[in-house]
């Protein structure tokens, strides 16, 4: 499995060299020569994160308020573990501060910034400091301090590196160690899954460490706790372990893991929420942390039969009554996976699914990105089922994939799996080919295919399955 092209690096004082360079050789003004230092390092494919873009003369690294905030904490916790509670107290807002400053903001994540405080923090030491403070407050008993350091450590966690000098400096055993204290703080429950959601995300490594510690006892715990509601990045902490983003590893484990967490009853705590309804303020979180753990076709079979089909049955309809986009898209890709199980198949199509379905895509006439779900679970639910095929079509699954196709012509994904549903449809019901050719399918799947790469093989295997001997032209 291949990963990006690894970049070259270089040191804050060689990139300050570049522009003072720039300046006395090339007689550039300061700012011309700090944005060509920039320039032409990104161009030689340099990685500029962490670098803190200064005007060697005019500005320091030092003035740098993320620099400035690692130099008070490395003075001031020098000696923390003979601080009084008091004197704790008085630092909880440095790390609250840290916090603040290395989020990254709607505006850095849209624009891909890397030199982002995260960064800055991380190149300067800021993870070996924090995590090493994490460890020695643990067990002081301060929970209101524990809490902010461990929000300045989750913010501090920003890509790969950051979370493997978190791991080489004993961070997950500091986070399962303060789980293991057993706090019903749901605040301190939720900075902790935080940051275990932080470190684990695109890291094989760090979930099996997780793992390993034991993590899905304490998110079961937590699942089963009176404040689940309080502690929503356990959910991410669910979703982030069992998945496979590291593009490293050959082969990963979280498969096994998933199983796992469902032997220990994962799935079924999850189901809670979902049997909540929309009355859950964590049912979408809900949704895709169960989608996660619903790997294989036993667990699958076992969500449904505790009541979980009709629990998403029900979210799917009152998401529609109530036109709520992110429920509706959340619980259309749950049910979706829960559709993989030939026995929910037939379950799904039993209790109306295909006519709830088609209802709600109507509720979302405007909404592409809730209609391609609802695509992807029929293209599942017809897979080799002749019947379930003509109960689809029966439902108005041919009507809504034209209209659609028609009205959201862009939808890169929703004209991809239309074409992957018209197939199944029609591949084994011949007598659903004339009704879809009757009414201009092939023209549509045929711009689809000129208009969009991504759906050429789905737009030809469709044209395909409707009988046509020029599909491939």
């Amino acid at each position: 499995m291949g990963g990006p092209t690894t970049k070259r690096t270089i040191s804050q004082e060689a990139f300050e060299e570049v522009v003072r360079e720039n300046m006395e050789d090339l007689g550039m003004e300061p700012s011309e020569a700090l944005q060509d230092a920039i320039d032409s390092l990104t161009l030689q494919g340099v990685d500029l994160s962490g670098i803190i873009t200064c005007v060697p003369g005019e500005s320091s690294v030092q003035d740098n308020p993320v620099i400035s905030l690692l130099e008070d904490l490395k003075k001031n916790w020098a000696d923390c573990e003979s601080k009084n509670e008091d004197e704790l107290h008085q630092l909880s807002p440095l790390f609250l501060k840290l916090a603040q400053l290395c989020v990254d903001s709607d505006a850095e994540k849209t624009s891909g910034n890397s030199n982002s405080n995260a960064a800055i923090a991380a190149r300067n030491g800021g993870v070996e400091l924090v995590t090493s403070i994490c460890g020695k407050v643990s067990g002081s008993g301060n929970e209101e301090v524990i809490v902010a350091v461990l929000q300045a450590l989750s913010s501090l966690l920003c890509d790969i590196q950051s979370a493997q000098t978190f791991q080489k400096c004993g961070g997950p055993d500091i986070v399962i160690g303060i789980l293991k204290q057993d706090t019903p703080n749901p605040e301190l429950l939720n900075s902790c899954f935080s940051v275990i959601a932080a470190s684990a995300t695109g890291n094989e490594i760090l979930k099996e460490s997780f793992v390993n510690l034991k993590v899905d006892q304490f998110i079961m715990n937590t699942l089963k706790g009176s404040n689940k509601a309080s502690v929503p990045s356990v959910y991410d902490a669910i979703r982030v372990l069992l998945t496979p983003d590291d593009y490293r590893v050959a082969a990963s484990q979280v498969y096994g893991y998933a199983r796992q967490f469902a032997k220990i009853g994962i799935a079924e705590a999850l189901m809670d929420s979902l049997h909540e309804g929309l009355t859950s303020p964590t049912l979408v979180s809900t949704s895709v942390a169960l989608k996660a753990v619903a790997v294989n076709d036993e667990i699958c079979r076992s969500i449904a039969d505790k009541g979980g089909i009709d629990a998403v049955l029900r979210c799917i309809d009152e998401s529609g009554e109530q036109l709520n986009k992110p429920i509706a898209r959340s619980c259309c890709i749950l049910l979706s996976k829960l559709a993989g199980s030939d026995h929910n198949k037939s379950t799904i199509v039993e209790k109306g699914g295909m006519d709830r379905l088609i209802k709600l895509c109507a509720r979302f006439a405007n909404e592409p990105s809730v209609i391609q779900e609802v695509m992807s679970i029929i293209n599942v639910l017809s897979l080799r089922s002749p019947d379930h095929a003509s109960r689809a079509m029966e439902a108005g699954a041919g009507d809504m994939a034209i209209q659609a196709m028609q009205n959201f012509p862009a939808a890169q994904q929703l004209q991809r799996n239309a074409c992957l549903m018209i197939r199944n449809l029609v591949v084994r019901n011949f007598e659903n080919r004339k009704i879809l050719l009757d009414n201009g399918i092939e023209k549509i799947i045929r711009k689809a295919r000129e208009s969009h790469e991504n759906c050429k093989a789905a737009a030809t295997d469709a044209l395909r399955d409707l009988g046509l001997d020029n599909y491939n032209l």
